[in-house]
């Protein structure tokens, strides 16, 4: 899913054919579609999957749940969900045995990061400043950075990034890939194709 070497980047929380055509204009690696209820940027399954049809087959869609019961997780019609609750490792485990892929999603702290870097049905972590993510919120990337070569699966890091700042996060901390929500909106849930394409290329300058 990416060259050694390129940054991995995920664009998450998109609602409109407009948002969706500018992720595939970028380049993004993955694009989220955010199926919690709680969310401004939430969307439904069918909703999501007309979405994901303008995707090139270089950009992977994500649905994105919230303590959700297993069987509607499976209604997801993508290979690749995102778990950002209290989800255990048997959600995990019941995910991975019906053929998904897991990204799993927390609020930065030392034990988490461990728990779900041990866990076999996990596929790729992602860092976040706050519990269900989307807030906007970092946290202490240097801590991340002294931990983060001893794990031993690919790292997204999360929460409050944009163009401004995501160069720095880069320097800083070897992960293997961004995400980015609020940084690239002009209100709360309301994304700025524009901003997209500035993210994407403030991290791929030349495409």
């Amino acid at each position: 899913m990416r060259d050694r070497g390129r940054t991995m980047i995920k664009i998450c929380g998109l609602r409109t054919p407009e948002v969706v055509a500018a992720v595939a204009e970028s380049g993004a690696d993955m694009a989220g579609f955010v199926h919690w209820a709680g969310s401004p940027r939430f969307v439904d399954l069918r909703q999501a999957e007309r979405l994901a049809s303008e995707l090139p087959g270089t950009t992977s869609p994500v649905s994105l749940f919230v303590d959700e019961p297993l069987e509607r997780m499976l209604e997801s019609p993508f290979e690749w969900i995102q778990l950002h609750g209290r989800e255990d490792e048997g959600i995990c485990r019941a995910l991975r045995r019906a053929g998904r892929r897991v990204i799993r999603g927390f609020e930065f702290h030392a034990d988490s990061l461990a728990r779900w870097d041990r866990c076999p049905d996990v596929d790729v972590l992602l860092v976040d400043g706050s519990e269900t993510g989307g807030s906007g919120r970092t946290f202490d990337h240097r801590e991340l950075a002294s931990r983060i070569g001893a794990l031993v699966k690919p790292v997204i890091v999360a929460g409050g990034l944009h163009r401004g700042n995501v160069l720095d996060l880069l320097a800083s901390v070897p992960c293997w890939g961004v995400d980015v929500s609020s940084g690239v909106e002009v209100s709360r849930g309301t994304k700025d194709p524009e901003e997209i394409r500035a993210f994407c290329r403030t991290i791929r300058p030349s495409g």
